[in-house]
């Protein structure tokens, strides 16, 4: 077991993209997350972020930084919900390193398809 982190980790994300900022919010009111668009970030918060950060979300702990699917996975399990456990079975499937980063490229590459779903999504009804 690992011990509790002092700060809420940080959820980078593209806050120009509709889509992206209804994910961020989503999990933030749902999870323990200081939201970070790529406009606010910080010269130390660059620093941690892989040259091409600007191609998927990352999740900044103490302890590392995930990207892409893997920070989508690692948010999931933080979430203060049920979901949660939806995505601490999916770390458990055989194949998941293999299947998580295609499936996070299919959702980032289908953005405006996704981002109009959620937009239809009656207030109340997200879970």
């Amino acid at each position: 077991m690992t011990a509790p982190e002092s700060a809420p980790p940080r959820l980078v994300f593209d806050d120009d993209c509709g889509f992206c900022t209804w994910c961020a919010e989503f999990a933030a009111e749902r999870g323990e997350f200081e939201l970070v668009g790529f406009q606010d970030l910080t010269p130390d918060q660059l620093a941690r972020l892989p040259e091409d950060y600007e191609d998927c979300a990352h999740l900044l702990t103490q302890n590392g930084v995930y990207s892409c699917g893997e920070a989508i996975e690692e948010i999931g399990t933080r979430l203060e919900t049920s979901s949660r456990h939806l995505a601490m079975a999916f770390r458990q499937l055989p194949g998941t390193e293999r299947a998580r980063e295609p499936l996070y490229r299919r959702v980032a590459d289908n953005r405006d398809l996704f981002g109009r779903i959620v937009s239809r999504t009656p207030p109340g009804r997200e879970e």
